[in-house]
């Protein structure tokens, strides 16, 4: 299905290029992940109701939205830039318009990512390259410190992945790979084209 077939289904609007960028060079350009791949996520991984997901650098919105609207989770957005926030928010509001729903759960906050208060309830985090490996490293300790006050089982999904990003959680967090979805029409060409799922469960430490 294509990407508009989704747009008109979830009654928002995420596609495009955009050239916006921060002038720190800590924080990479804004670049939606495809429905197709999300499809192939989605079909592969295990969602519920009882998640609470957050994604950093979630653009305008659409994973969000997305996993709200076929799991019925709760989910939270983190954007540093005012645009992309504005832009989530109003496609928060117009999904909702469409789909009326019991409970709001879905949020959008305007923060930087290594300011984000991690909830205890958070227990997955989706990743598509949105900044450098030094915010990464700081996004991961909030993590693990908020694990260690909070037992619980916990998973990092990242798409495309960064290799620093890999080296970093299996070589000096207690994070473990648990899955790679490959995304088949692509990983042929570009071994990057997957999903790498890591997982830490403190309930057994």
């Amino acid at each position: 299905m294509d990407e508009q077939y989704y747009e008109k289904l979830l009654n928002i609007k995420t596609s495009g290029e955009q050239k916006i960028a921060h002038e720190s060079h800590h924080y990479n350009r804004y670049e939606p992940t495809s429905y197709s791949v999300l499809e192939i996520l989605s079909k592969q991984y295990h969602f519920t109701t009882d998640d609470t997901i957050v994604d950093f650098g979630c653009g305008k919105g659409r994973f969000n939205l997305y996993i709200n609207h076929f799991f019925d989770s709760t989910v939270t957005g983190i954007e540093m830039n005012p645009f992309f926030y504005k832009q989530a928010i109003d496609n928060k509001r117009d999904y909702l318009k469409k789909h009326k729903k019991k409970l709001n759960k879905i949020n959008f906050l305007h923060c930087f990512a290594e300011k984000y208060n991690i909830n205890p309830s958070d227990n997955k985090f989706y990743f598509f390259n949105p900044f450098s490996i030094q915010i990464f490293t700081k996004v991961i300790g909030n993590i693990l410190l908020s694990v260690e006050s909070y037992e619980r089982t916990v998973d990092i999904i990242l798409y495309y992945p960064s290799y620093d990003y890999i080296y970093f959680l299996e070589n000096n967090t207690p994070f473990t790979l648990l899955n790679e979805i490959k995304i088949p029409y692509l990983y042929d060409t570009d071994p990057r084209n997957r999903f790498s799922v890591y997982r830490v469960d403190s309930t057994k430490q």
